[in-house]
């Protein structure tokens, strides 16, 4: 299992636009892609404006297409003016449950 964990501050007054682009490429990250195993949008308690990625596929070849994709691309150039800095992303292997 090869994962993603990112952090995405959004501007304000953007989180309304951002999120319909966010749930676009998640839903096409699922429904499109068979190395997407799991695309989580999490959004924080204490700041509305705070979204959190968890993001799981077969291996990093399914993650590298997952970047390739036109939703991917579309969401890409739609959002980013709307990151308030950069996105902090982690790179994650899967230790529990075994086997992944």
């Amino acid at each position: 299992m090869y994962g993603v964990v990112a952090t995405i501050n959004i501007k304000p007054g953007f989180k309304e636009p951002f999120m319909a682009s966010m749930l676009e490429d998640a839903d096409g990250s699922v429904n499109n892609e068979p190395g997407c195993l799991r695309f989580d949008v999490l959004e924080d308690n204490e700041n509305p404006n705070r979204i959190y990625l968890m993001e799981e596929y077969v291996d990093e070849a399914a993650f590298q297409s997952h970047t390739q994709q036109p939703h991917f691309i579309k969401w890409r150039e739609t959002c980013q003016d709307w990151f308030d800095g950069p996105a902090e992303v982690h790179r994650v292997s899967g230790v529990y449950p075994p086997g992944k």
